[in-house]
């Protein structure tokens, strides 16, 4: 590991010289760092800062400080009732022990466990841009179907980032430039021609808090994650909804996908497709059909595209009552 210094931030200016990264749980950044993948020259470490409350919005809805530890976040009555995907989406990530280490900030930021990013010896797009894409043509079965570029094809690892999401969640953040809020659904970028950039974040921006709005329908709402083993395994394909029935028919509903894109996806084009439509299994199935209609399945992850239509349709289906 790359010799580094360590030093605890007094406040939300401090991490702003060139070489300067924040550090908060660690999970994922510290790993980063042994593979020498990462080498910041300061880690500045944020957990002292006062971003650790889940407090309520003068007009309703939810703030969740990015110190909030994800164990925390889960268990919280007011995510647990109002919000129930992101508590379920939440308790499916990584073991108890790391839960218990990491942070809302942190989850959000975390980086894509494709193989050839994790190895610092192989050609890597994020590593070192213009070096190329190995996993085009070599291990790509749990990466990007939808979203991606010739330049790279990484998922977003989050379970977390996928129901906040469908959720209409908003981010903020401070930094040299003052304060800004953006939605969660453009705070990940897709890679284009630089995926070396993940976020829309500037060097020396902080996440201070998510903000969850008012939204009856994330009362009826879950979260389903297919992996190659039962715990403690990143998706291969998940599906966070929410879902209002009147009279039989879909009068709001929120979708989002995960372990598809180089981000957490939206589900736009389902969603148009389902409102005012019968909520049956079979207006599901063609719901997702609609939003997967622009996959790009490569040699070995094409299963996704089927994996992801029938996650869609059993999650909705559930919500409804109907369970299969």
């Amino acid at each position: 590991m790359k010799t580094f210094e360590y030093r605890t931030a007094t406040g939300l200016a401090d991490g702003l010289e060139p070489g300067a990264v924040f550090l908060a749980g660690g999970t994922n950044l510290v790993d980063l760092m042994k593979l020498g993948v990462a080498t910041p020259d300061v880690l500045v470490d944020v957990t002292r800062l006062p971003l650790d409350q889940v407090t309520e919005l003068p007009g309703g809805g939810v703030r969740i400080g990015s110190a909030v530890r994800n164990s925390d976040l889960a268990a919280d009555r007011r995510i647990r009732t109002g919000y129930p995907v992101l508590s379920q989406a939440l308790l499916a990530g990584a073991s108890g022990q790391l839960r218990n280490m990491a942070t809302t900030g942190g989850n959000l930021l975390q980086r894509t466990r494709c193989r050839y990013f994790m190895d610092a010896t192989m050609p890597c797009n994020k590593h070192l841009p213009g070096s190329g894409c190995p996993a085009r043509e070599g291990d790509h079965r749990n990466l990007a179907v939808l979203g991606g570029s010739d330049a790279c094809i990484a998922t977003h690892p989050s379970d977390m980032a996928v129901a906040l999401a469908a959720l209409d969640a908003v981010v903020q953040i401070d930094g040299p430039a003052g304060s800004r809020s953006i939605p969660v659904t453009d705070l990940h970028r897709l890679p284009g021609d630089t995926p070396e950039r993940d976020t829309a974040l500037e060097h020396g921006e902080l996440i201070t808090a998510v903000d969850l709005p008012v939204l009856p329908v994330a009362a009826r709402s879950a979260y389903r994650k297919a992996r190659d083993r039962a715990s403690y395994a990143f998706a291969v394909g998940s599906v966070a909804a929410a879902l209002e029935v009147k009279d039989g028919l879909v009068h709001d509903v929120r979708l989002a996908f995960g372990a598809v894109a180089p981000k957490p996806w939206r589900a736009l084009a389902a969603e148009q497709a389902l409102r005012g439509q019968p909520a049956t299994h079979e207006s599901f199935l063609a719901a997702a059909d609609a939003e997967l209609a622009a996959a790009q399945p490569l040699r070995d992850n094409a299963y996704k595209v089927t994996l992801i239509r029938n996650l869609t349709a059993a999650t909705l289906s559930a919500l409804t009552g109907d369970v299969r």
